[in-house]
């Protein structure tokens, strides 16, 4: 006989990704999404906020995660959120931690057949690890766009000083003429560099924030000319060079390595895939061996293996460029 609980508990998990993806849409609009023709910053002044509103609204997005690392638990979140940039708050995400874990618990007990502790653990792994991915899925999609186009705002920015535009507004035409998420960041720039901040400090704390090393190159690029003077149109025409040189070797790098990332995910996975279907196609394979010794700590170690197995090929693949 086959058992469905296998496919049912995999339907959950999705359900709960697509519902917290689904809750973020609704609650702050398609503006939200990075794929949006009109750059947030401007679509919230086009609505008639007022500039200061706007810039301690997205002040206030950008810098939450990080002042709430002390929430128990939500530390495991912050550094993610915070790159993701979410317009939840730390208290929302947490009440949508809790709300999808419950609706997992109920989904689990209609499913399955599962004894209550069972579905209570299930329920809160799912609902925390399916915000989790989802957090972790939007902040590498943010940083890896990020990446992409750094190098084309970099390269207007060198045109626009060498037209004779300061270097405030040099990064004001960046925050208007590309898109999001960088627009929204550089917009964010600019808008402090009106109201008084040091334009190299700003570019500082945005790449601390983000935790990008080309954007550290542009803080240290923007600072050493304020204070020693020179060419601030050849520094980034150098360094534009530069950050395509390094996306470029850490393309070929990926490319070179996706033949051991898959092999790893392979080996990882195939185990769990193995024992999905010996469950679905026979039930009761695992009958005969339930009540010895050894098979708990035996499935210990092998869930100790795996991990150990999918940390030691994410390290040997993981090059840093």
């Amino acid at each position: 006989m086959l058992s469905a609980e296998p496919i049912i508990y995999g339907m959950i998990f999705i359900g709960v990704l697509v519902l917290v993806e689904g809750v973020y849409l609704v609650a702050f609009g398609k503006s939200i999404s990075l794929n949006s023709r009109v750059n947030r910053r401007l679509e919230m002044l086009d609505k008639g906020d007022r500039r200061e509103e706007v810039l301690a609204k997205l002040r206030k997005e950008m810098d939450q995660h990080m002042k709430s690392r002390s929430f128990p638990l939500y530390s495991l979140l912050a550094d993610k959120a915070q790159k993701a940039a979410l317009a939840f708050t730390p208290q929302q995400l947490i009440m949508v931690m809790v709300v999808v874990s419950i609706m997992a618990f109920f989904g689990l007990t209609i499913g399955t057949e599962a004894g209550l502790p069972v579905r209570i653990l299930l329920g809160v792994v799912m609902g925390v690890g399916g915000v989790y991915m989802w957090i972790n899925h939007k902040a590498k999609k943010r940083l890896s766009m990020i990446e992409e186009q750094l190098p084309d705002a970099v390269e207007l920015m060198v045109r626009s000083l060498r037209v004779g535009h300061p270097f405030s507004s040099a990064i004001s035409i960046v925050s208007k003429e590309i898109k999001d998420p960088l627009a929204t960041e550089f917009g964010v720039i600019a808008d402090e560099s009106t109201y008084g901040r040091d334009v190299g400090e700003a570019l500082k704390h945005m790449a601390e924030r983000l935790d990008m090393q080309d954007l550290r190159f542009l803080a240290v690029a923007v600072t050493i000319q304020q204070t020693s003077g020179g060419n601030l149109a050849e520094i980034l025409e150098g360094l534009a060079k530069v950050i395509r040189a390094r996306f470029r070797l850490f393309r070929r790098v990926k490319a070179i390595t996706a033949e051991a990332q898959w092999s790893g995910k392979f080996l990882s996975g195939f185990p769990v895939a193995a024992l999905i279907f010996i469950q679905v196609a026979k039930p009761d394979y695992y009958d005969e061996v339930l009540d010895h010794p050894w098979f708990i700590p035996a499935c210990f170690i092998v869930a100790i293996m795996l991990t150990l197995n999918i940390i030691v090929m994410r390290a040997l693949v993981n090059i840093k460029v």
